[in-house]
């Protein structure tokens, strides 16, 4: 069996068939790990979309800030579509519903013990650690079954920018989700900067990358994450950065993660002009 992690599809379905065609992915045997953004901004993410869920046994998918755009979309009148979406085919498609249910019930955060693994979508605050990161997760995804119209009518917003054990209510779920699916940026101190969304090599002290806070209580959990198209692909810090800027004109990864070995990429049409959101 081999697992292989798949950086930022975002509706790139052909570019996602090649891929997994070049890891020579077999689901009688292999596994996949979704680091999130399944869908939005590339040109077919129904089919993605229905791909991801068919490989549904085979694969741990992580919920990303598009993914979740699709969901609040659907269950907030509070959301619209924006006009750089690609949303309209997965809207109006006759199993909408099924994939809906399937994707809302996706974590914000995957942890496996055995492998020393975990997966998210952009990053963990340094004040986390593996288990208060599942409990978050947990707790998001409890909310999101309780009343994801109500979640999603709070979510939006950039405050609180720290963590605080006693935040709570909408405040602590929107922080939660901010940091799994929009964080990239934050100080010495641990308080987040959810505008920032440059390369690091541009941005100025006092603002660093999540992985870069010395005392970030996560350093010894190797970690794949995507969100970061200007970061492109990162190994180092005991963090995999996968999100190589597919839908922008870059490249889809993948990374075999129970052996050693170099990404394979597969070059991407440039259905984007190139940004970082």
């Amino acid at each position: 069996m081999s697992l292989y992690a798949i950086g930022d599809v975002q509706g790139c379905d052909e570019e996602l068939g090649e891929l997994l065609h070049r890891i020579r992915f077999r689901p009688d045997r292999d596994q996949l790990w979704f680091v999130g953004d399944v869908v939005n901004r590339g040109p077919r993410s129904l089919a993605a979309l229905r791909r991801v869920h068919a490989l549904r046994d085979n694969a741990v998918v992580v919920l990303g800030n598009h993914d979740l755009h699709l969901l609040a979309v659907v269950h907030s009148r509070a959301r619209r579509l924006r006009p750089s979406d690609t949303l309209d085919d997965v809207l109006g498609a006759p199993d909408r519903e099924r994939l809906l249910e399937w994707l809302i019930g996706c974590p914000l955060f995957h942890h496996d013990a055995r492998l020393g693994l975990a997966l998210v979508h952009a990053g963990l605050p340094p004040q986390w650690d593996v288990a208060l990161a599942q409990s978050a997760s947990a707790e998001v995804q409890a909310a999101l079954q309780r009343d994801a119209g109500a979640l999603f009518k709070h979510m939006y917003g950039d405050q609180p920018d720290q963590w605080n054990e006693a935040l709570t209510g909408y405040d602590r779920l929107r922080f939660m989700v901010n940091c799994f699916t929009r964080l990239r940026f934050c100080d010495a101190e641990g308080r987040i900067n959810l505008k920032l969304k440059d390369a690091p090599r541009v941005v100025r002290a006092p603002w660093l990358p999540w992985f870069k806070v010395p005392w970030r209580l996560s350093r010894e959990l190797r970690t794949v994450c995507g969100h970061w198209s200007t970061l492109g692909y990162y190994n180092a810090d005991n963090v995999i950065a996968i999100d190589a800027g597919c839908v922008w004109g870059g490249k889809l990864c993948a990374l075999r993660l129970d052996d050693d070995g170099p990404p394979v990429f597969v070059a991407c049409g440039a259905h984007r002009q190139p940004d970082s959101d």
